[in-house]
């Protein structure tokens, strides 16, 4: 059992506009989603040998949704299915320019019910990478099974990324928000932060100070900050490449794919292949749905 990029966290229902119904109601389209999920299915089309770790409802979505991800290729062997669980929902609303607000049905649902003893340890001591986000430290046992597969990670000499993510309506407040991330980034070798994310954590609104911020007090190597349409910072600047944007949904999420693709295939291009394939994501409704191939990818490096 083995990939070379393990994802753990939320696996979820995105619901996302796609126009009015004849008495003009909002319709909504059921797309699969969430973060870590996001990314491990990024990086399978790109050409990585990815798995996901996790929880869902064994109803019709988390079926729909473990369907979804060995469709893309990425390894379920750490997928689970509780009958005793929802699977998570999040209604999405789009914005003019494709930014979004959340509406979210998740308490006690099942990404916040993975249970440490619930790990596939040998598949988190076998990956190259292992990936997490912030959510899956909102709740308890996922919280617990989080920071599980972290040590887990550590003792076995695994790297381990982390895609910072806040979303208001899940934390109790921004300091509790901060507190989890002092429990995590500490053992974090590559990191990814909005603006926005970085700002609340360091008090900074520059990225390089804000990275800057993060790697003395957390130790953490490596720090991307994204800046949505004007680009990301990693050691540099790279503007955003030319899109038409109809939904940011796992534009994050496909960047950060992308850089850990290109880090383990050692591309020299990783921060501008990287914002390229966040920018072909963006340019399609949906999460999942929208990744990219790397042909894709390449072709838009190359204009």
């Amino acid at each position: 059992m083995s990939a070379e990029l393990v994802c753990l966290g939320e696996l979820l229902i995105d619901f996302t506009p796609c126009g009015l119904s004849e008495a003009g109601n909002l319709r909504y389209e059921r797309n699969p989603g969430g973060a870590p999920a996001n990314a491990a299915v990024a990086a399978a089309r790109l050409g990585l040998s990815a798995a996901f770790i996790g929880k869902v409802g064994d109803d019709l979505h988390g079926r729909f949704l473990r369907r979804t991800l060995e469709a893309e290729g990425v390894d379920t062997a750490g997928l689970v299915l509780d009958g005793d669980t929802a699977t998570t929902l999040a209604f999405v609303e789009l914005t003019p320019d494709g930014e979004r607000d959340f509406a979210f049905v998740r308490r006690g649902c099942g990404d916040t019910r993975l249970r440490p003893e619930e790990l596939p340890e040998e598949l988190i001591r076998n990956a190259k990478v292992l990936h997490l986000g912030t959510l899956s430290l909102t709740d308890e046992p996922a919280r617990s099974a989080t920071l599980r597969a972290l040590e887990i990670a550590e003792e076995a000499g695994v790297s381990v990324s982390c895609d910072v993510n806040y979303r208001a309506p899940l934390w109790e407040s921004e300091e509790a928000f901060r507190a989890a991330c002092g429990l995590l980034l500490p053992g974090v070798r590559f990191l990814k932060v909005s603006m926005e994310e970085a700002a609340l954590l360091t008090g900074f609104s520059e990225p390089e100070k804000a990275a800057e911020a993060i790697k003395s007090r957390w130790g953490v190597e490596t720090v991307a900050v994204t800046m949505g349409a004007a680009g990301a910072w990693l050691e540099g600047f790279c503007p955003a490449m030319p899109a038409q944007a109809v939904d940011a949904t796992g534009a994050g999420d496909c960047f950060w794919a992308a850089w850990l693709y290109a880090r383990l295939r050692r591309r020299p291009d990783s921060l501008p292949f990287a914002c390229a394939a966040g920018a072909l994501c963006v340019e399609k409704r949906g999460a999942i749905p929208a990744m990219p191939t790397l042909a894709a990818v390449e072709a838009r490096l190359r204009g």
